[in-house]
């Protein structure tokens, strides 16, 4: 299924009020046995967004990915709306699956206001618009599935798994086959879709997990084409204990920034 399809159903099933929505993601969206994490995030948050009735936009998405969600294997969709002001809206949703809670993530939705308070964001990068992907290609039982949906074009940086002594990664991405409409529940996914910044610093092939993800949306609802690309640029603030902390900027293709994305990252080497 494409991820406009999987989004849908999301949404249908957040909206049926007589039943539990439930669904199941096929193990071609799989990372490993797993889901992977940037589709998962994606439809927990297309639930709780169809359930915000105006016009407030997504400000900030807190996402923690607490146990494994299995591909092939039907889950639950919870969704509460925790408090409804009159500027801001905060939101959960929850992702369960035999029982465990295997994702959680927390939305503030606001509405924009007139205000004295104008500072610009002057984060800039001086990276090529690609004309094509340049990224792992699909090899069998290497490469996670579900990145067959996506196209990545790295500029700085490594491979994971290549021996790095630098931990910071750069380029562009954008979806292999472009939806009909880029919303912030495809950039959610598409923003996931890089390997964390360390993988690159490891010389042979080891499990990562990201644990915590938050995502600071700067200009919300932009009008995207849908075969645009994005710009990204991520660097390790620190790693130690088995546990990375990154941070990432996010441009749109005309250069302004659009998003920061700040993950912990556990590291099984």
């Amino acid at each position: 299924m494409t991820l406009d399809e999987l989004l849908a159903q999301a949404k249908e099933h957040s909206l049926d009020a007589n039943k539990q929505p439930t669904m199941t993601i096929l193990k071609e969206w799989g990372q490993g046995r797993t889901v992977f994490g940037g589709l998962s995030a994606s439809i927990l948050y297309a639930a709780i967004k169809v359930k915000i009735d105006d016009d407030r936009v997504m400000r900030s998405f807190n996402c923690n990915f607490v146990g494994p969600l299995l591909v092939d294997t039907t889950f639950e969709i919870v969704v509460e709306i925790l408090r409804q002001g009159k500027n801001a809206t905060q939101a959960l949703g929850r992702i369960v699956q035999d029982g465990k809670t295997c994702v959680t993530c927390q939305v503030c939705f606001g509405v924009a206001r007139t205000s004295k308070i104008v500072v610009k964001n002057n984060d800039t990068h001086t990276m090529e618009i690609p004309k094509k992907g340049m990224f792992l290609p699909q090899i069998p039982k290497i490469t996670p599935k579900f990145m067959r949906f996506y196209d990545l074009s790295i500029v700085e940086g490594r491979m994971p798994f290549m021996g790095s002594k630098k931990s910071e990664i750069s380029g562009w991405m954008r979806f292999k086959k472009p939806p009909v409409e880029i919303t912030d529940a495809h950039l959610i996914s598409l923003i996931d879709a890089w390997p964390p910044t360390i993988l690159q610093m490891l010389r042979l092939p080891a499990p990562s997990s990201t644990m915590s993800w938050n995502i600071e949306f700067i200009h919300p609802h932009q009008d995207f084409s849908p075969a645009d690309w994005f710009a990204f640029k991520a660097i390790t603030r620190q790693a130690a204990d088995g546990y990375a902390h990154t941070e990432g900027n996010v441009w749109d293709q005309s250069g302004q920034l659009i998003a920061i994305s700040r993950q912990t990252v556990g590291i099984f080497d």
